[in-house]
């Protein structure tokens, strides 16, 4: 029983670290990366449906996305949709296909991504030592229930500490790998 509690526990907390790099890969760091994109939604004969649904998404140069839609008819769509959903980004049509240029980032703007990837580091960290609060209070339930030895309680609970390290550990490291990735040039 108290093996399934903690196991259950860590899901959660990878789960919460998959959630982070989700949010990570929403932050751009210089190069044009089509997962910027994945919450755009396209009006397609009056159904909001997501982009990447709707058309292809490449990256013919490092500084540059390119669209490809499978029905050109929905060109138009696809710029307001773009500029109607507030990521900075400036898309430009040829008729066949958007293009959306990356500007370089400014030292400034490196520096308020890297604030922005700290701040959900920290609430994610937040997140699993929550995740790790809960998991001991129901295992000093199974104590106090006389399901579990006093001995157990404290194996369980070091064991619980050490899974919670590991996995701050690892939204440490995932953490620094997208601030170098957003401060190299």
């Amino acid at each position: 029983m108290p093996e399934s509690i903690i196991k259950k526990g860590e899901e959660k907390m990878v789960k919460t670290i998959e959630s982070m790099k989700a949010e990570f890969a929403l932050i751009r760091a210089g190069r044009a990366n089509p997962t910027v994109l994945n919450k755009v939604m396209v009006s397609y004969y009056g159904t909001d449906t997501p982009l990447n649904q709707v058309a292809s998404i490449s990256t013919p140069e490092a500084q540059q996305l390119l669209i490809k839609p499978y029905d050109k008819s929905i060109i138009k769509d696809i710029e307001k949709a773009i500029l109607t959903a507030d990521l900075n980004l400036t898309p430009q049509s040829d008729g066949v296909v958007v293009r959306i240029n990356f500007p370089a980032l400014t030292e400034d703007k490196r520096r308020d991504l890297v604030k922005e990837v700290k701040k959900h580091s920290e609430n994610s960290k937040i997140a699993i030592r929550n995740i790790r609060r809960d998991m001991n209070d129901q295992l000093k339930k199974m104590e106090k229930d006389s399901l579990i030895s006093e001995d157990e309680l404290k194996k369980h609970n070091d064991e619980v500490q050490k899974i919670t390290d590991k996995q701050i550990e690892n939204v440490e490291k995932v953490a620094k790998e997208k601030e170098n990735s957003i401060m190299e040039i």
